[in-house]
C-alpha cells in the first residue's frame, strides 16, 4: 500500500462515521415522530380546547351600546325602496338615519305608510353575519319622540312574507357575503338612486 493510500484512509474512515451517525439520527428521529403519531391517537381524558388553533377561533361577538337615538325622520331625507308589487304599502329609508357600526350591524329608521294615512316609524338594525334584525324604538304614541319600551332582541329575517322589508334592504343594499356591503355613504346613493345588488352584477 503507497503512503497515498494511508493517507486516505483515515479520512474514508471518518466519512463513513459521519453517514453512520447521520443515518442513526434520522432513524431516532422518524421513530420518535412515529411514537408521537400514535400517541396522539391513545383516548386521553386531558381536555384538548386549548390547543384550537386560533385562526379556527371565532371572535366573541358584541354590539356596540346603542345609547343615542337619530333624530325623527324629515319628510325631505326619506329615500323609498322597493318591497313587493303585491303590497299597497310604501317603504322609506330615513337617509340622516343610516349608519354601518364597527360591530357589521346596519342602523337606520324605516318609515312605513299606507293608503289610508297610516305611518310608522321604527329605528332598527340589520346583523349581517346572522340574517337577523331588531328594533330599539318606534315613534311615540305624541309622535313627537321615540318609545324605547318596543325594543326588542334579535330576530331571524323572515323571506316571502309580503311586506318583508327586512329581506329587501339586507339583499339589496345592506349585505353581501354576511358582511356590510358598503360603507355609509355608499349605502344611501345606493338607495337613493335604486342600485341593488342585483342590478350592479348585470
Amino acid at each position: 500500500m503507497t503512503g497515498r493510500g494511508l493517507v486516505a484512509a483515515p479520512f474514508f474512515y471518518e466519512e463513513c462515521i459521519l453517514k453512520a451517525i447521520a443515518l442513526a439520527a434520522a432513524s431516532i428521529a422518524a421513530a420518535a415522530v412515529l411514537a408521537g403519531c400514535a400517541h396522539s391517537n391513545t383516548p386521553s381524558n386531558k381536555d384538548d380546547s386549548a390547543f384550537v388553533y386560533l385562526l379556527d377561533r371565532q371572535p366573541i361577538w358584541k354590539e356596540n351600546t346603542v345609547d343615542t337615538l337619530p333624530p325623527l325622520p324629515q319628510a325631505g331625507d326619506l329615500l323609498p325602496f322597493d318591497v313587493s308589487q303585491n303590497t299597497p304599502l310604501k317603504f322609506f329609508v330615513d337617509a340622516k338615519s343610516l349608519e354601518v357600526g364597527a360591530d357589521g350591524v346596519v342602523r337606520y329608521t324605516v318609515v312605513v305608510t299606507s293608503p289610508a294615512g297610516a305611518r310608522n316609524v321604527i329605528y332598527e338594525g340589520i346583523r349581517c353575519d346572522t340574517y337577523e334584525w331588531r328594533q330599539y324604538a318606534g315613534l311615540n304614541a305624541d309622535h313627537d319622540g321615540w318609545d324605547r319600551t318596543i325594543e326588542n332582541d334579535w330576530r331571524r329575517i323572515e323571506n316571502g312574507e309580503l311586506n318583508a322589508y327586512h329581506s329587501a334592504l339586507y339583499q339589496d343594499y345592506f349585505c353581501a357575503n354576511k358582511m356590510p356591503m358598503a360603507k355609509t355613504k355608499v349605502i344611501i346613493e345606493n338607495i337613493r338612486y335604486h342600485r341593488t345588488a342585483l342590478s350592479q352584477q348585470r
